[in-house]
């Protein structure tokens, strides 16, 4: 008995279900690979619980690895269950996996799929199910499956396996046509499944099942000879393969690319197969609720109401029973008001879903594997398919464990895991994480077993590899700074050692600014951590000490993109010797080292600018100095072009000059009154290089600047009193008074009476 069946069919897998409740075979022979026949047994498993994925990868390459996956509603999923509930042997028949991926290159992809080794000509590979559907009329193939298979309703025919032959017959008419279809590797893999058929028949009797793509019944109903079937498969190259089971996802099953099976709505294909009577009742209350979970206003007369429409275009549109096209254009007419957004809700909740499988603890796994999932399980980290936010608190232990854990992966390359800015505090002792878990994971973890049988040896491994082969400085100070995050003790003595001696060796102004921000951050990192970062320190001051002397002369005489590169390398160094212990000699040598370029011609106007500004946010650089500065800078001996590079460095966006401009009128004046003092006849030529430069700053910015500027300088914006930069001299206590009960109510004190404020 050959049962022809699109893969992650639900119609198929009832009619598979019932064709086999019918017939009773002793043996069900399966599409798939057959390392995989010792892990059937899982299936049964209490703990399996689909969508789950076979995985097998190469044992010397494990990227070189291909899935299998399985729904609820996959008929090969079926075909399993039902054998091992009812004491079937069953068994993988296609080609193994060995020679599966020996054919595959390192993307996955098919090497042999053209014999002759070229490539292979898209165009010439039919669908199956497209040309059916167009010699039914049909513009849509998925529509026509869904018309003649998956709406047919739940009720079974008198002669269960009369859609298979009529779906073979069609098949072979498609065969006999096209022929392999452009499929040329699939006549190997048919050639293999027949042996396979043929040894079974031969243990069994006619008492044989054959569950497979619809595609291939022909094939395997066809006779041949046993020696022409072995001299397809003859020479094949082979490689050592591992196998088991993983999770897999409902968004997985819905992608086309890479090792997605290409379904559309794998929820909505659950859905009908899973329900036992009115499945479109039955979406709509599903709809319904989840929109209520949404706060949407959604009642029983909506759901009545999106029935009946939803049938009513299924009758008006010819099809047996309404389909996801009708239900989902009902829905939107009656419980989304026309509105496509909640209906994307809908799509991306139910027709897809988050469903995440689970696999038996007891499933092969590789040692790192095993690793992972106890470190997952004590630190209560579970991989969900839906993208979540992690908000850890490195002060409490657990959530310090799990901080260490993410980092170790990241630098394993699995990444479950990504830094994201935080919504709280932004202390080092707080992290935020977006946390997503793929299934190609499985892959990333077995490629990572080859450092090591758990996360921390494995990471240790891989550390100090890296600090080895780094090629430039920062890569060993960003290395440096991901084992202090990953609390990677032991590789650090060997990250240290790369690390002092390529900062000995280099000399370039460029290679050593870019490495000590990561430096300056680990210091701060080591606190919280409880990491001792005194080499760090000496390392980090010696840079900082050879930055001072180098950046003035390394500054002069550079272009337009080589200024705007040194740029961002002094905002980074200046940020960074902020980080560092505080040394009053360092701060002096560093302040010098601003005012040396904002005084030399030679450094090109982007970097005075910038060295002037500096200066004056640390209040090492008054007011008429700042004005006395700008006025050489825009002078009207000046090339237009690097007076508008200082406006860039003094005031420019990426720097936030924007809001420094808006909330420190004081700045705002001085850019204002040369503004206004521009002659007419040059204004022209500024013009547009000023607006490169303010057009950086977001809307709300710019038109608060107009609003400042047309209101005019207020009283003490043009001259302040002495006090610290970008704030009044003195203390303002009527209006700080004002805040008191506001922060009392948050802190949840009442105040004593007749205490003074």
């Amino acid at each position: 008995m050959l049962l022809g069946v699109r893969h992650h069919g639900p119609g198929s897998a009832r009619g598979v279900r019932g064709a086999l409740d019918a017939a009773r075979p002793a043996c069900v022979l399966i599409e798939g690979p057959p390392e995989a026949d010792g892990l059937l047994a899982l299936a049964a498993d209490e703990e399996m619980r689909p969508p789950v994925a076979l995985l097998a990868h190469a044992v010397d390459d494990p990227g070189r690895a291909a899935f299998w996956p399985f729904a609820e509603f996959s008929p090969e999923w079926v075909a399993i269950r039902w054998a091992l509930s009812h004491g079937a042997a069953v068994r993988f028949i296609d080609l193994p996996a060995a020679h599966s991926l020996a054919a595959t290159d390192a993307t996955g992809a098919d090497a042999s799929a053209d014999p002759t080794g070229d490539e292979a000509d898209e165009e010439l590979r039919i669908d199956p199910i497209g040309e059916l559907a167009r010699t039914a009329g049909y513009d849509d193939p998925e529509r026509w499956w869904e018309d003649v298979i998956e709406l047919r309703g739940t009720t079974a025919p008198d002669d269960p396996t009369a859609p298979f032959a009529a779906v073979a017959e069609a098949m072979g008419a498609l065969r006999e046509a096209h022929g392999d279809g452009g499929h040329a590797r699939d006549l190997i893999r048919e050639a293999y499944m027949r042996l396979q058929l043929r040894a079974a028949r031969k243990e069994f009797g006619d008492s044989v099942a054959v569950v497979c793509g619809a595609w291939h019944v022909p094939a395997l109903a066809r006779k041949t000879t046993v020696g022409a079937d072995r001299a397809l498969l003859k020479g094949l190259p082979k490689v050592k393969t591992e196998m088991t089971w993983v999770p897999w996802t409902h968004r997985r099953l819905a992608r086309r690319s890479g090792y997605g099976a290409g379904i559309d709505a794998p929820g909505w294909y659950g859905h009908l197969f899973a329900a036992p009577d009115r499945p479109i009742e039955r979406w709509m209350t599903k709809v319904a609720g989840l929109l209520r979970e949404e706060d949407r206003i959604v009642s029983s007369a909506h759901v009545i109401e999106a029935v009946r429409l939803a049938e009513t275009l299924a009758t008006m549109r010819g099809r047996p029973l309404a389909g996801l096209g009708e239900t989902t254009d009902a829905v939107r007419a009656v419980m989304c008001d026309g509105s496509d957004v909640p209906l994307d809700l809908v799509r991306d909740r139910l027709v897809v879903g988050d469903v995440l499988g689970e696999v038996p603890a007891d499933a092969p796994a590789v040692p790192l594997q095993r690793d992972l999932a106890r470190l997952q399980r004590g630190l209560r980290l579970k991989p969900e398919a839906q993208e979540r936010e992690l908000e850890l608190d490195l002060r409490k232990e657990n959530d310090a464990a799990r901080s260490r854990l993410l980092h170790r992966l990241r630098l394993l390359g699995i990444g479950w895991g990504e830094p994201v800015a935080g919504r709280g505090s932004t202390g080092t002792f707080r992290e935020s994480w977006r946390l997503h878990w793929e299934p190609e994971l499985h892959v990333r973890v077995a490629e990572a077993g080859v450092w090591g049988t758990t996360v921390d040896s494995a990471a240790t491994a891989k550390a100090e590899a890296r600090a080895l082969e780094a090629a430039t400085l920062a890569e060993v100070t960003a290395l440096a700074e991901q084992c202090l995050l990953a609390g990677l003790g032991e590789a650090l003595p060997v990250v240290m050692t790369a690390l002092a001696d390529r900062a000995a060796l280099d000399s370039d102004v460029g290679h050593l600014a870019q490495a000590l921000p990561a430096l300056a951050r680990s210091l701060r990192y080591g606190d919280v951590r409880s990491t001792d970062t005194a080499a760090l320190g000496e390392v980090a001051a010696g840079l900082a000490e050879r930055i001072c002397v180098g950046l003035p002369p390394a500054c002069a005489g550079l272009d337009a993109d080589a200024a705007a590169e040194m740029r961002g390398h002094l905002d980074a160094v200046h940020g960074a010797l902020g980080l560092l212990p505080d040394s009053a000699e360092r701060t002096d040598r560093w302040s010098g080292v601003l005012r040396k370029l904002a005084d030399r011609d030679t450094v090109p106007g982007i970097l005075r600018g910038r060295g002037a500004r500096l200066l004056l946010d640390e209040g090492r650089l008054d007011e008429d100095e700042a004005a006395r500065l700008m006025g050489l800078a825009l002078s009207p001996g000046t090339a237009p072009a690097d007076a508008a590079a200082w406006i860039e460095g003094f005031v420019g966006g990426a720097a936030g000059g924007g809001m420094i401009l808006v909330h420190d009128e004081r700045l705002l004046t001085l850019v204002d009154d040369w503004l206004t003092g521009v002659p007419g006849d040059t204004f022209t030529d500024v013009l547009p290089l000023l607006r490169r430069t303010f057009s950086a700053y977001e809307p709300g910015v710019r038109r608060t600047l107009g609003e400042l500027v047309a209101r005019g300088p207020s009283a003490t914006a043009s001259r302040p009193e002495a006090g610290t930069p970008g704030f009044a001299a003195s203390l303002d206590e009527e209006r700080a008074d004002g805040v008191l009960p506001v922060l009392r109510l948050l802190l949840g004190h009442d105040e004593p009476e007749g205490a003074d404020r």
